[in-house]
């Protein structure tokens, strides 16, 4: 139960680093009237603001979770982009980044539960 909560501390910071990613792109989308216009904005520096608590959602989440499982967590990382994009950026999931999504679906899901999951689809055959 204790590690179910910093997974979960995990998965937040991933899914605010994705949103942060998709207003930095929204935000590199305008023009601006100085160089310094584009970096010192309240889209850019609010995007940064949530990736470095994202961080610190990382940092709290890996007290309670194995370094091992950590990265398969971040991985969902690229599903929230390609989702929020979708939605904000009206990006398309073709084929291949489709299939790219399933890969690491399937590979956060064996990876999560190991050897249960790579038996029982065994036993099925």
């Amino acid at each position: 139960m204790i590690m179910t909560k910093y997974a979960l501390i995990i998965l937040f910071g991933t899914f605010i680093a994705s949103c942060s990613q998709i207003v930095l792109k929204k935000a590199a989308e305008k023009e601006y009237p100085s160089k310094i216009a584009e970096y010192l904005n309240p889209m850019v520096m609010g995007a940064y603001i949530v990736f470095f608590g994202a961080s610190l959602c990382s940092v709290l989440g890996y007290k309670g979770v194995p370094l091992s499982l950590g990265p398969i967590l971040e991985a969902t990382g690229y599903i929230w982009v390609a989702v929020l994009g979708k939605i904000f950026l009206n990006e398309k999931i073709g084929a291949k980044k489709a299939t790219g999504l399933l890969v690491i679906i399937i590979g956060i899901v064996i990876a999560s539960f190991g050897s249960d999951i790579v038996n029982a689809i065994i036993s099925m055959f």
